[in-house]
C-alpha cells in the first residue's frame, strides 16, 4: 500500500533486537493489543508444483518465491523488482495468457526517473551560506528559487501560538521543534496551515536519526510525463539548530513569534536521470468466450513493488515485538513512542523470547513486502492459473495487471490508465488486491473514522470503494459472498467518507476510478508488520488468503458473465483532480 514520507521513515525509526503460520487468536472485542501467537511456518520453504485450484499451498509456494530475500524488497527501478516482474511474466507465459504490454511483450515500462538535490543548492542570509545535506536537507520535491525573502520566527511547532498563515505570507519562516522531527511530520501531514509562506525551515535536523537522514537525502523517484502534478505550497527544509540561529541572527529561545530577522535567499536545484533498472507493469489477458463481449474487460490488479531495503540493519525479532505492542498498525502509527507500561511489556516479551531462542540478534535490512503486496500479486497469479485452466472461459475477457511503483505514488497504475494497452472504455470493472494475507484477531487492521481500533477475524475482509461509482457492483459483491457461501465478514468502516486514513486514495484502484471505471479494493487491512522488515512470508495466514482469493475470483467471474456492463450510477470524478475520500 502506498506510503507517505512519515510511513516510510517509520520503518527505519525504531532503535531495537519468529519462524510462521499464525495460530487461532483470542477475541479482540476489548479493543486492546492482542498478543502474537506462536510462529510455526519456516523461514524458507521449498517450492511445490501449483495446481489449477486456488489453494493455501499454492499461495505459500508462490509467496515464498516472490518475497524471498533475493528480491531485495522489489523497489521500483531496482534489480530486485526486475527479478520479481520476470517471475510474474514467466508464470503467466506458462499459463498461456496473451501478452498485453509493449510491443507484444508482457511488460509495459514506465518512464521512471530519479531526482537528487544538487550539491550546489543553498540557503543564504547576509554573509551566511548554508550547505545542502550538511546544514539542511530539502523535504519538498521540486526545484525552487527565491531572493531576498523576509525571514520571520514562526515559534515552536508544538505551540498553539505559532505564526498564522496571514503573517507568514511571502515570508521565510523559521520554526523550532521541541517535540522532535516526528512531531513535524505529524504537523506536515495536517498541512501546517502555511500554504502562503515562501519557505519553511524547521530546526530539527540534529534530532533526525542517521538512517532517516539518509532516507531524506537519497535520490527520489518520479514519473516523467506530462500528467505529473507539480506539488504546491512552500519549500520546506530541515535545518540544524546552528543553521537556524544563523538565519535568525539570534538564539530562537528568546525571540517573539512573528519577529523579523533580515532576508534570505534559497536556490534548490535537482539533477535527474533515468532509473538504473526498468520499472515495469506486467500485463496479460485471458480472452473471453463470448464473441460479442470478449472486447470488454474485467481488470484484476495488484502491485508488484515494495519499498526495498534500509541502510542500517535492525534486529528483526525485537523490532517485531516492539511494533506489535507500541505500533500495532506498523508504519501507519506515525511516530508513536512507548508508554512506560508498553515498554515494560516489550521488555518482558523480549526477555522471554530470547530465553527461548538463545541464537542472538537476527539482523534484517530487507523490506520483503510479503503482505504488501506480495499477497495480492500471488493471489492474482493463482486466479490467472484458475481461469486459464477453465474449459469454458468467462464471457468477458480478463485483464491482469501487476502495477509497478504503487509505493512511489501509484505511478504504474497511473501510467497504465493514462496509456492503456486496451481501450480504456472497454474496462468494465477493476478489482484491486493489496495486503490480503493477514487480518486475524491479533492484527489491528485499522481504526474507525472515530478512532476506535479494529481487529480482524478468521473470515475478515475490508472493502473500499465498492459502491462509490456503482451501486450494482457493491450489491453484486454482497450477493456473491452470501449466495456462493464464501461467508466472509465484510467490513466497510475504512470506506467511510472523510476517513483520515484515506485508503480509497492510497492504492492502484483509484487510478481506474478517476476515469469512472467501477472499482473495489479488497484488503485484510493493516498490522504491526506494515512497511517493516518483518513483513515476511512466514507470518502470512495462507488459509485466510485463499478464502479471499477465491472470493475475488468468484466476483470477477460474475461480473464477466453479466449480460450488461456494471451500471455506473454515481458521478465520475475529474481524472486530473485531487483524490478525496
Amino acid at each position: 500500500m502506498r506510503s507517505s514520507l512519515a510511513r516510510l521513515a517509520l520503518a527505519l525509526a525504531v532503535p531495537v533486537s519468529l519462524s510462521a503460520q499464525q495460530a487461532a487468536a483470542p477475541d479482540a472485542s476489548g479493543g486492546g493489543v492482542v498478543p502474537l501467537p506462536p510462529v510455526t511456518l519456516p523461514l524458507k520453504h521449498a517450492p511445490q508444483p501449483t495446481t489449477a485450484a486456488i489453494t493455501p499451498a499454492d499461495l505459500m509456494t508462490r509467496l515464498y518465491i516472490f518475497s524471498d530475500d533475493s528480491m531485495q524488497g522489489r523497489e521500483a527501478g531496482t534489480a530486485g523488482n526486475v527479478r520479481g516482474t520476470d517471475y510474474i511474466a514467466g508464470q503467466i507465459k506458462q499459463m498461456g495468457l496473451k501478452p498485453a504490454g509493449d510491443d507484444g511483450t508482457y511488460f509495459q515500462t514506465i518512464p521512471l526517473e530519479t531526482r537528487s538535490v544538487d550539491s550546489s543548492s543553498s540557503i543564504s542570509a547576509g554573509d551566511t551560506k548554508l550547505v545542502a545535506n550538511t546544514d539542511f536537507v530539502v523535504l519538498s520535491r521540486r526545484p525552487a528559487t527565491a531572493s531576498d525573502v523576509p525571514i520571520v520566527f514562526g515559534g515552536d511547532l508544538g505551540d498553539s501560538s505559532r505564526i498564522s498563515d496571514d503573517a507568514a505570507k511571502g515570508k521565510f519562516v523559521v520554526f523550532t521543534a521541541r517535540g522532535g522531527w516526528t512531531r513535524f511530520l505529524r504537523a506536515a501531514r495536517r498541512g501546517m496551515g502555511l500554504d502562503s509562506a515562501a519557505g519553511i525551515a524547521v530546526a530539527t535536523l540534529d534530532s533526525v536519526p542517521p538512517q532517516i537522514r539518509g532516507f531524506l537525502t537519497r535520490p527520489q523517484t518520479f514519473l516523467e510525463d506530462n500528467t505529473t502534478r507539480t506539488p504546491s505550497g512552500p519549500t520546506v527544509f530541515f535545518v540544524t539548530e546552528a543553521a537556524a540561529t544563523k538565519l535568525l541572527g539570534a538564539e530562537p529561545s528568546g525571540l517573539t513569534v512573528g519577529s523579523p530577522h533580515g532576508t534570505a535567499s534559497f536556490d534548490v536545484k535537482y539533477s535527474t536521470k533515468p532509473a538504473q533498472f526498468p520499472a515495469r507493469n506486467v500485463v496479460g489477458i485471458i480472452e473471453g468466450s463470448d464473441p460479442k463481449l470478449r472486447g470488454e474487460y474485467v481488470a484484476i490488479g495488484a502491485h508488484n513493488d515494495h519499498i526495498g531495503m534500509i541502510q542500517h540493519p535492525v534486529d528483526h525479532d525485537s523490532l517485531r515485538i516492539w511494533n506489535h505492542t507500541v505500533r500495532p498498525e506498523g508504519a501507519d502509527d506515525g511516530g508513536k513512542q512507548a508508554t512506560p507500561e508498553e515498554q515494560s511489556e516489550v521488555d518482558q516479551q523480549l526477555a522471554a523470547y530470547r530465553a527461548a531462542h538463545p541464537h542472538g540478534d537476527r539482523l534484517d535490512s530487507i523490506d520483503n513486502g510479503a503482505d504488501d503486496d506480495g499477497s495480492g500479486s500471488v493471489s492474482a497469479l493463482e486466479m490467472a492459473q484458475y481461469f486459464a485452466a477453465m474449459k469454458t472461459k468467462p464471457k468477458r475477457s480478463l485483464l491482469f495487471v501487476w502495477h509497478v511503483g504503487e509505493e512511489k505514488g501509484l505511478l504504474g497504475s497511473r501510467w497504465f490508465t493514462d496509456h492503456p494497452t486496451v481501450p480504456r472504455d472497454s474496462i468494465v470493472t477493476q478489482l484491486n488486491m493489496d495486503m490480503v494475507g493477514r487480518g486475524d484477531a491479533y492484527d489491528e487492521t485499522g481504526r474507525t473514522k472515530a478512532g476506535a481500533p479494529i481487529h480482524g477475524s478468521a473470515g475478515y475482509l475490508q472493502l473500499v470503494g465498492s459502491r462509490r461509482l456503482s451501486t450494482e457492483l457493491g450489491d453484486l459483491i454482497e450477493k456473491v459472498n452470501k449466495e456462493d457461501h464464501h461467508n466472509l465478514i465484510l467490513d466497510y468502516s475504512i470506506d467511510a467518507d472523510g476517513h483520515p486514513a484515506n485508503i480509497y486514495c492510497r492504492s492502484d484502484h483509484y487510478e481506474y476510478a478517476r476515469y469512472g471505471i467501477p472499482i473495489t479494493f479488497f484488503t485484510t487491512g493493516l498490522h504491526s508488520d506494515y512497511h517493516q522488515v518483518t513483513d515476511e512470508p512466514e507470518y502470512i495466514d495462507y488459509n485466510h488468503m485463499a478464502k479471499v482469493a477465491n472470493f475475488v475470483a468468484d466476483v470477477a467471474l460474475h461480473v464477466a458473465n453479466l449480460d450488461h456492463r456494471v451500471v455506473v450510477d454515481h458521478p465520475k470524478p475529474d481524472p486530473n483532480g485531487a483524490c478525496r475520500q
